[in-house]
């Protein structure tokens, strides 16, 4: 007799809070400013890349001020790499997954912090070796500004925390600017 009345409870409960939240979807996109760190290569001179971000966002909105934003982006990564006698670009396309905390500091300001999964989808590089990771995992954290009720932008960094190549010891990081719309 207590299973039920805790379960009829629980789902009443659950539905309660469903109701409660509100799901908006969204598009956006943007400029990256990508390039690597690490310690493998002290003799080679690295640059930034110029890149780009798309794709979908959706802000599944708690209570008041908290929401959560998970995103499904194809971004591309990477950096040149120059020494005394030659330089190659790495650029890695990735399906990234970031599924940020969104706590609003204002009705239109908002912090935006979570993790990030990517996955590598393509890799074009100026050299022979296909030697990138098919995994990177990051953190991320920026803000997110309402210029409208339907238009953002959005500034954001991300540091991998996982090696991008199986050869070395090199990971992501990439500054983003973004504009969307949320539908």
């Amino acid at each position: 007799m207590k299973k039920p009345i805790l379960v009829a409870l629980m789902l009443f409960s659950m539905a309660t809070v469903l109701q409660a939240q509100s799901i908006r979807f969204g598009i956006k996109g943007g400029a990256n400013f990508a390039n690597q760190y690490g310690d493998d290569f002290p003799d080679v001179n690295k640059e930034g890349i110029t890149s780009y971000h798309a794709g979908l966002v959706s802000e599944i909105k708690l209570i008041e001020n908290f929401a959560i934003q998970p995103e499904l982006l194809y971004s591309t990564q990477g950096a040149t790499y120059k020494n005394a006698v030659e330089e190659f670009k790495n650029e890695l396309g990735y399906l990234s997954i970031p599924v940020l905390a969104k706590i609003y500091l204002s009705k239109s300001l908002s912090l935006e912090v979570g993790p990030q999964a990517s996955f590598l989808l393509s890799e074009r590089n100026d050299f022979d070796v296909e030697d990138a990771k098919t995994f990177e995992f990051a953190a991320v954290g920026g803000l997110g500004l309402n210029v409208t009720k339907n238009l953002f932008i959005q500034a954001r960094y991300g540091l991998g925390l996982t090696e991008v190549s199986k050869d070395a010891d090199i990971k992501n990081s990439t500054f983003q600017l973004s504009a969307g719309i949320m539908f």
